[in-house]
């Protein structure tokens, strides 16, 4: 029997953490129904203490997600780890992961407590958590810089109190395969009953090992890894989810394991994380990038028309990438592009496809080709549109510097407004058009644009994080016209602001009230 591997997937936790990359409460909840298709065995939803924001995007995630479990992030004190249970109450499946560092250096100059303060802190963290969620994870935060021998008793307190995973993480990339490799089997040759629990590798990619390291774990006994989509995460990020699956998938003569992700839904999967999030997917990046599956050098192209194994060790077939991503055209009915969104992983509705279908027409108009891409995002705006306040109706602009911009907004059952204004180029004056007509002031802080496919005529992609009050809100737009896209952008962030102020003013109504 192959030995399973377990694929924890930190994406909308620790993920979320790399600059740039921070998702509403819609956007996690998209992200983890991909997950959920993915195959990914653990999904951490969150650090439901961080705030009340954050508490109910983990309950909501808990609540939505049947098949994987859902995990809960909480450091190794009592107020996190109760918040953390609360959170995870609706979860078919629920896991508390509790944390506490365990190198002399955190001890030190962080925690500033004794290695038997932290013994006693592990044993009562991990009891606790265990009364009130079935499933627990320990994590020695900093490991791999931590006295094996301390270590080792640290493990063993977590065990003894309850622990079904010891999580032992490369918590700043520090480490080198065969030292993780090591410190792996020197743990498990040493703690009693050490077969009864499952061991787990998170690694950060500050050297660019993270991948090599997670693969030297499991060899050294790790029967899960800690990873993310496409590899987000603080700093450098943390060990990319496809490529780890995918070493194991193409050499599984030396890496003989088994875990259960789909691997066609890992273009997919990342597709949808940079669309949410506006990360670029660098186009050399391994297994879900642009260029994974391209070839130029003549020589190269001769091989593959040979035959493609003398050039891919994997098809791009199965990770999710067909070689011909045109879709349909402007001629294809509601059926065709019910059945490809199916295909990229999109369950439409009857309303929803409906709508799909009128933008699809739109954009088939201006475009002769509607490749995979262009599909995916004509999706994802459509669903942030399900969530917004104000709808762009019109935008028009005149002049070149400065130039004039006219805009027609939107707002429930309200009438149409109507506001113009002046700025420093077109996109300039677009927001502050936007910005007079809803009686919203922010600042751009970031603008990005890019083209969604290639050709001149490609669908154009924006993404913009907006200040408004001390606060970045993000959103996104696409349009052939790259104008109008900034423009839907700046109003989807301007909405988020709006949304969540009104939450926060329900939320407040009835204190005032009983007051």
């Amino acid at each position: 029997m192959e030995t399973r591997i377990h694929i924890f997937d930190t994406t909308l936790r620790d993920g979320e953490q790399s600059p740039g990359a921070s998702m509403d409460e819609h956007e996690k909840l998209q992200m983890a129904a991909q997950l959920e298709r993915l195959g990914v065995d653990v999904i951490e939803a969150g650090f439901p203490i961080a705030s009340e924001q954050e508490y109910q995007g983990v309950r909501r995630i808990a609540k939505a997600v049947k098949t994987c479990h859902v995990a809960a992030l909480a450091r190794a004190v009592r107020p996190d780890i109760e918040r953390a249970a609360s959170a995870l109450e609706p979860a078919a499946k629920p896991h508390l992961h509790t944390f506490i560092a365990t190198s002399d250096l955190h001890l030190e100059h962080k925690l500033r407590m004794t290695r038997e303060q932290v013994l006693e802190n592990v044993h009562n963290a991990v009891s606790l958590a265990k009364s009130l969620v079935p499933r627990v994870e320990f994590s020695a935060e900093d490991s791999t810089r931590s006295d094996w021998a301390y270590l080792v008793e640290v493990v063993k307190v977590a065990v003894a109190a309850g622990a079904d995973v010891i999580n032992l993480p490369d918590t700043v990339g520090y480490t080198t395969p065969s030292e993780i490799k090591g410190m792996f089997q020197h743990v498990i040759a040493n703690v009693p009953g050490s077969d009864k629990v499952i061991f787990s590798s998170h690694n950060h990619n500050d050297l660019g090992l993270a991948v090599a390291n997670a693969l030297a774990a499991v060899e050294g006994g790790a029967r899960q890894v800690e990873c993310t989509v496409s590899g987000i995460g603080e700093r450098a990020g943390n060990t990319s989810l496809e490529e780890f699956v995918m070493a194991v998938h193409t050499r599984h003569q030396v890496y003989p394991y088994t875990c259960g992700i789909n691997t066609k839904e890992l273009v997919p999967s990342s597709t949808l994380l940079s669309k949410i999030t506006g990360l670029v997917i660098p186009y050399n990046k391994p297994i879900v990038g642009r260029n994974a599956f391209a070839h130029e050098s003549g020589i190269h192209q001769h091989g593959m028309l040979a035959n493609s194994q003398t050039y891919e060790i994997m098809t791009p077939e199965s990770v999710g990438r067909s070689r011909s991503e045109l879709v349909l055209g402007k001629h294809s009915g509601r059926a065709g592009l019910a059945s490809r969104a199916k295909t990229l992983g999109y369950e439409l509705d009857a309303e929803e496809l409906s709508q799909l279908y009128d933008k699809f027409i739109d954009l088939a108009d201006k475009k002769k080709e509607v490749f995979d891409d262009d599909l995916r995002m004509l999706i994802v705006a459509l669903r942030n549109e399900e969530f917004e306040v104000c709808h762009l109706e019109m935008v028009r602009t005149y002049g070149g510097n400065p130039s004039m911009a006219l805009v027609r907004i939107r707002r429930g059952d309200e009438p149409v407004i109507e506001a113009m204004a002046t700025g420093d180029g077109p996109v300039d004056a677009v927001c502050r058009a936007i910005e007079k007509g809803i009686n919203v002031e922010g600042r751009l802080e970031q603008f990005d644009i890019r083209a969604t496919t290639p050709g001149k005529e490609a669908l154009g992609e924006a993404y913009v994080t907006v200040q408004i009050q001390g606060k970045n809100y993000k959103g996104n737009g696409a349009d052939t016209d790259i104008v109008v896209a900034a423009a839907q952008a700046y109003l989807n962030a301007l909405n988020k602001y709006i949304a969540l102020k009104a939450s926060f003013e329900t939320q407040e109504a009835p204190k005032a009230a009983q007051g």
